[in-house]
Order: C-alpha cells, then sequence, then structure tokens
C-alpha cells in the first residue's frame, strides 16, 4: 500500500510521502479507480482534506484500500457504499441521489439514460423495496437490510 501510495507522488515530495497528500487527479489513474462510475464520489468519501480538494492522506488511501479489500465484511462495504451512493452527504439516500445512482450505472452520456417515466418507474420499485419507514428516502440500516438479502454483495459491489 506504501508502494503504490508512494508512486502517486511527485517525485520531488516522495521522501515525505506521510506527511504528503494526493491530489484527487492522480488518485483517479488507479486502475482500480479508472473505469468506476464512482469514482469521484470515491474520492470524496474517502478525503479527510480540509481544502475539500478530495485528496489523500496516506491514510485515507490505507482507509480505501481497506474497505476495497478481500477481507473486508459485508457490513464495512454496505456503509461505505452507503456513503458513496448518498451524493447529497445528508445521511439518507433520497429520490434525487437515487436518480444520480442511476444515472452513473447507465452510463456518462445522457443518450444512455432512463427516460423520465423509466427512472420514476425504477426508482419506486427501489423504495417499495428498500424503504421500510416509509418516509420515502432509504436509511443506512435499510439499506444495510437489503444488502444482507444479497450474499454476493461484498464480492461483486461496485466499490470492492
Amino acid at each position: 500500500a506504501y508502494k503504490r501510495f508512494h508512486e502517486l507522488l511527485p517525485k520531488e515530495e516522495r521522501e515525505n510521502a506521510f506527511s504528503m497528500r494526493v491530489p484527487k487527479s492522480q488518485i483517479l489513474t488507479l486502475p482500480e479507480l479508472r473505469a468506476n462510475p464512482f469514482q469521484h464520489r470515491i474520492c470524496r468519501v474517502f478525503s479527510t482534506s480540509d481544502a475539500g480538494d478530495d485528496s489523500m492522506s496516506f491514510e485515507d488511501f490505507l482507509d480505501m484500500l481497506s474497505v476495497f479489500s478481500d477481507s473486508a465484511t459485508s457490513d464495512i462495504k454496505s456503509h461505505y457504499a452507503f456513503r458513496i451512493f448518498d451524493f447529497d452527504d445528508d445521511g439518507t439516500l433520497n429520490r434525487k441521489d437515487l436518480e444520480q445512482l442511476v444515472n452513473c450505472l447507465t452510463g456518462q452520456g445522457e443518450e444512455s439514460w432512463l427516460n423520465n417515466a423509466e427512472m420514476e418507474q425504477l426508482i419506486q420499485n427501489i423504495l417499495e423495496e428498500s424503504d421500510i419507514d416509509k418516509d420515502g428516502t432509504i436509511n443506512l440500516s435499510e439499506f444495510q437490510h437489503v444488502i444482507s438479502r444479497c450474499p454476493d454483495f461484498a464480492r461483486y459491489s461496485l466499490i470492492c
């Protein structure tokens, strides 16, 4: 992990790697993130940067790698998946978060997105299946309940 982090830093900053932050642009060059539709959210969730630039310290990088590892539990993976899917960072998955989630999964261009009726039907189906307390949003415990019924989540999750 240290070697990978070290290699992301500019050569002149490598001797102080433990105290340096790798810019988001460099993190996004990692093969594991390059084609991930949630690459920007992953950087946002794992970064502890006060500047809001999504740069990562070595500790941030380790946290990210730990969650991506095969040894991370389904609870840990689902917790971070929830945070990644919570685009507005309000602690729930609302209709807008679900729409952004679906758009990320269906492609980068608007031409591959669902039309309004298809999107509304899909979001309604997701909420009917997941929103146990019927408040119009999915909270972490509801999300984890749904994930617990998907035994392959930890192995095939988009954040793995």
